[in-house]
């Protein structure tokens, strides 16, 4: 039996699909709405929100660590896409939040990636498209399950970042 070059490793193919559909993302996020890819998903996030994010919420919800997030909110702050709020409940805690300007470029943003997600399944049939929320779901299952086992085996939690586009809970973290 031959072993599998990197390049036939399942996780390796998702990937490479998952950054072929980022970054044809990010290319038309930035020509029609000036914003990169970080951006949009923390648009994205904000204006899918059913009340204002604390800032490490939201960095666990994009994928990002609480750094990097708070550099993309200090970004759409400047250009007034989000508003800073204090927490009420916590003078230290900020509340983020779009502002009407950050609503108006969410729902751009929301329809332009509704357009880009149906062209993508598009080329899918019916019954393929089945299939494949059948594949994903119990592949990330699957994956929960792995990650349940290391976490046996070695008696600590992992410290690694969750990936861009899944929350520590999404991966079962």
């Amino acid at each position: 039996m031959t072993r599998p070059t990197i390049r036939e490793l399942l996780s390796y193919r998702l990937h490479r699909v998952a950054n072929l559909l980022s970054r044809g993302a990010e290319m038309r996020y930035r020509r029609e709405f000036g914003v990169s890819l970080w951006e949009w998903r923390t648009v994205a996030l904000l204006g899918g929100a059913t009340e204002p994010q604390s800032l490490n919420d939201l960095a666990r919800a994009a994928g990002m660590d609480k750094g990097q997030m708070s550099r993309v909110v200090s970004g759409l702050t400047a250009r007034k896409i989000v508003c800073r709020e204090t927490d009420a409940n916590d003078a230290r805690g900020i509340r983020l939040s779009l502002t009407a300007s950050g609503g108006k470029l969410y729902r751009k943003l929301i329809k332009a990636a509704a357009e880009r997600n149906s062209a993508f399944l598009g080329c899918l049939s019916a019954k393929e498209r089945v299939c494949l929320e059948q594949a994903m779901t119990k592949l990330a299952h699957e994956a929960r399950g792995f990650i349940q086992a290391e976490k046996q085996k070695k008696g600590v939690r992992p410290q690694f970042p969750a990936r861009p586009g899944e929350s520590r809970r999404e991966i079962g973290v």
